[in-house]
């Protein structure tokens, strides 16, 4: 082989690799500017960056098979006065209303297409869409789990309802919920 082939070769290679190395940088980027802190919640947990934005990849590949539609006005009313009520049963039933609000906050999401047979691939699916906050969805349904373990403390129920509130909004369309 001359040493012309060789060069060109080597530079063919480079370029190659050059190409790759853009393309595995730009949807890191994406994957970063989509999933937010979930992107690194994902790292941290999979303990792999290649596996966690696999796996974040899959999410959307996922997601994006779903049905997912925006609600109606009049659902959304209907959601709104539901929360409300939930609201007011805080006063004198806070572990009836963090249940409550988790039910709703459910079936919004199945009303909008998302199965929720399943918590932990609900925040996956949640993930895609709503990165800013699946974590109030963790949160809230961790201390709703507890409820139904035993005693919870009230101001962790509070925390709980305002954890679930962040997410209706989101998933309502609203800035925030009231």
């Amino acid at each position: 082989m001359s040493s012309g082939t060789i060069v060109i070769i080597v530079v063919a290679v480079v370029v190659v690799i050059a190409i790759v190395g853009v393309a595995v940088l730009g949807r890191r980027r994406r994957l970063q500017r989509q999933f937010g802190p979930e992107y690194d919640r994902a790292v941290a947990e999979q303990g792999n960056r290649m596996q966690a934005e696999a796996d974040l990849a899959e999410r959307q590949r996922r997601v994006r098979k779903l049905d997912i539609r925006p609600l109606s006005t009049a659902a959304k009313a209907r959601y709104h006065a539901q929360w409300q009520e939930i609201q007011e049963e805080f006063v004198d039933a806070p572990q009836t209303a963090v249940t409550q609000a988790y039910d709703l906050v459910t079936e919004v999401m199945q009303e909008r297409g998302y199965p929720v047979t399943d918590d932990e691939q609900v925040a996956d699916d949640l993930s895609v869409e709503h990165a800013r906050t699946v974590d109030h969805f963790r949160t809230a349904h961790a201390i709703t789990r507890e409820v139904a373990h035993g005693s919870v403390a009230t101001e962790d129920l509070r925390q709980a309802v305002i954890h679930y509130r962040e997410l209706f909004s989101d998933l309502l369309g609203d800035a925030t919920a009231d």
